[in-house]
């Protein structure tokens, strides 16, 4: 059922944590500005031009009222505090075992692919009672991934990933939409959310998904297929002498040319393929070339999977003969 008048209805964890937090704040948002437009009407009318109210030995010191006044604002102010801080940490402690999903913002369109190859456009099929991590980059502007039944708005910015997770707690199906002016076509830019019962994802994922869902290879294997076709394998594998290995790169401390270490997360892995002179591993060359202009998003984000895929003892990249040439590169 609906929650409350105007308020959407609750689909998702986030919501029984954050719905409670806003009523409060609307509660006391309420409450004081009742109290001070009485005193403001009270004192209004008592002291008006021409009352003969008494105006003598006015009170410019009360410590009791001075304490009271500050005091419980204070004192609320500070319960708000750690109960929006609870429910902030509870927002971005993403679980372990949750689903992960790619989401491309486009003028203007939601363009969104799964670990197992399927793509969505302006739609995402999700399971009921299971955590959903969903990474976002934008092709072009500023966008903003709004699902309000799960209480889900976060910023999709170009040139660099952001991340957000749900987990839905009601079958149905959900309106999505861009929170953030985005050109002509922005109020266009809706869809949907479906959440399934687990045995009927399972069902729908193994069907390839709907009429209007392609099934393609995993987004890994995709993003292989790319590393292959640049040849990227030339200077990047085991062994390398011109390039530092993209096996157990992922999560890991690379410390740079300028003495800085920096953590080789997703958006590292990003940026070293679209600017690579950006940050310089230590002991190697600028001499990378950018594919800024060769890669679409969701080529960049196929090839990202591949590289946080290469794992010791699971799947890697061969050593090429180029390695073994002299000199090195990024």
């Amino acid at each position: 059922m609906p929650g409350p008048i105007s308020m959407p209805e609750q689909a998702s964890t986030f919501a029984n944590a954050m719905d409670p937090l806003f009523w409060v704040l609307v509660a006391l948002t309420v409450f004081f500005t009742v109290i001070v437009g009485i005193m403001i009407f009270a004192f209004g009318i008592r002291y008006r031009r021409g009352s003969k109210a008494s105006r003598k030995n006015p009170v410019h010191h009360n410590l009791f009222v001075e304490v009271v006044w500050t005091g419980i604002p204070l004192l609320m102010s500070l319960v708000v505090f750690v109960w929006a801080s609870e429910v902030y940490a509870f927002s971005r402690r993403m679980p372990k075992d949750a689903l992960q999903v790619y989401v491309v913002g486009k003028q203007w369109m939601w363009h969104i692919q799964h670990a197992n190859g399927i793509r969505e456009n302006d739609e995402l099929h999700v399971p009921v009672g299971k955590a959903v991590n969903l990474t976002f980059i934008s092709q072009d502007v500023i966008h903003d991934f709004f699902v309000p039944a799960f209480r889900i708005h976060t910023d999709v910015i170009p040139g660099h990933y952001t991340n957000a997770w749900f987990e839905a707690t009601k079958v149905g199906v959900y309106d999505l939409f861009c929170g953030q002016y985005c050109g002509t076509q922005h109020s266009e830019m809706i869809g949907k959310v479906y959440v399934m019962e687990p045995a009927a994802y399972q069902a729908w994922l193994a069907s390839g998904g709907d009429k209007q869902v392609t099934k393609r290879q995993s987004i890994a294997e995709s993003g292989e297929e790319i590393f292959n076709r640049f040849q990227c394998v030339q200077c990047h594998g085991f062994a390398p002498a011109r390039a530092p290995s993209l096996v157990d790169l992922h999560n890991t401390p690379v410390r740079l040319e300028d003495g800085r270490a920096v953590l080789a997360d997703d958006n590292y892995l990003r940026e070293s393929i679209i600017d690579p002179p950006k940050k310089v591993v230590e002991g190697y060359q600028p001499v990378m070339a950018s594919y800024q202009n060769s890669l679409s998003e969701d080529q960049v984000l196929q090839l990202v999977a591949f590289i946080k895929s290469l794992r010791s003892g699971n799947k890697a990249v061969a050593p090429a003969e180029g390695n073994r040439q002299e000199g090195k590169q990024q």
